[in-house]
């Protein structure tokens, strides 16, 4: 044999050397990952996309899951797939507060709050209008903690929840006719309010004035107390100066002649008082 086919043969010895190093030696590196799609998620995390397709919010319409969620183990380590809330939520007083997830849940549906009954605080960084009023007007509810009322969020409760209406003629929803819950004690009604709801609490001068055959036994109270509660209208805004002015001088109070609006023109029989006896005349006997 000569020296080229010694090389030869030598060429082909480690050629198939290299093949059988190969075949049994390190694995080559796997091909790279395809990136993971938001629609990948619900094939693992069937729950929580369902709570974020039935009550999500901006959750559902604004953002996907890796908005949120930055990566996926081993690539990122657990502790980092879980966000902070202020990632996104600045810029307000509300998202400062500290521990969201203790009325906010569940992240997946954000809306959906919880909270306990001494909670106000954290629902005055939004409902700024509410307490202001309550504070300008005060009554019981101002000492009363917002969720004793609101005891889930949103949720606006009849007042018949703790009060017993004025009437069995008045309903649940009557109510806001005349009280607003944040500043219960400033009455306030429309110019249509029967006279029924008045008389639950004004009984006296609803009788009198069903009674009287007077044109204003046919008139709402709210025809002349208007608007707010306890107005006690001047005669003179509907009736002008009916009397001439000497009249009207001598007798500047209408009740004077007319007794009082709810029972026009209508005094009681005065009580027939018995003469004193006149003294005898001198020297005649009694």
């Amino acid at each position: 044999m000569n020296v080229a086919k010694g090389f030869k043969l030598l060429a082909a010895a480690l050629a198939t050397v290299a093949v059988v190093s190969l075949a049994w030696g390190a694995e080559p590196a796997p091909p790279a990952a395809p990136a993971l799609a938001n629609s990948d998620c619900v094939k693992c995390h069937a729950k929580p996309a369902a709570a974020i397709e039935a009550k999500g919010m901006a959750h559902k319409t604004s953002v996907g899951c890796q908005d949120c969620h930055v990566g996926h183990p081993p690539a990122v380590a657990k502790k980092d797939i879980i966000p902070s809330c202020g990632m996104c939520h600045t810029g307000k007083p509300h998202f400062k507060l500290a521990g969201c997830l203790s009325c906010h849940r569940n992240p997946h549906t954000p809306k959906v709050i919880t909270f306990g009954k001494d909670v106000t605080d954290p629902c005055l960084t939004c409902h700024t209008e509410q307490i202001a009023k309550l504070k300008t007007n005060p009554s019981k509810h101002t000492k009363l903690n917002c969720s004793f009322c609101h005891d889930v969020h949103g949720k606006i409760p009849q007042c018949t929840q703790c009060h017993k209406p004025h009437s069995a003629d008045m309903g649940a929803g009557d109510c806001k006719k005349c009280h607003q819950a944040h500043m219960p004690k400033v009455v306030a009604y429309g110019n249509d309010t029967p006279n029924k709801f008045c008389s639950a609490c004004h009984n006296k001068a609803n009788s009198l004035m069903t009674a009287s055959k007077a044109k204003h036994g046919k008139f709402l109270c709210v025809s002349c107390h208007q608007n707010k509660h306890k107005t006690v209208p001047n005669c003179q805004e509907c009736h002008g100066s009916p009397h001439p002015a000497g009249i009207m001088n001598k007798f500047p109070v209408c009740g004077n002649c007319h007794s009082i609006a709810h029972d026009l023109n209508n005094w009681p029989a005065a009580e027939k008082k018995e003469a004193p006896a006149k003294p005898a005349k001198p020297g005649k006997k009694q």
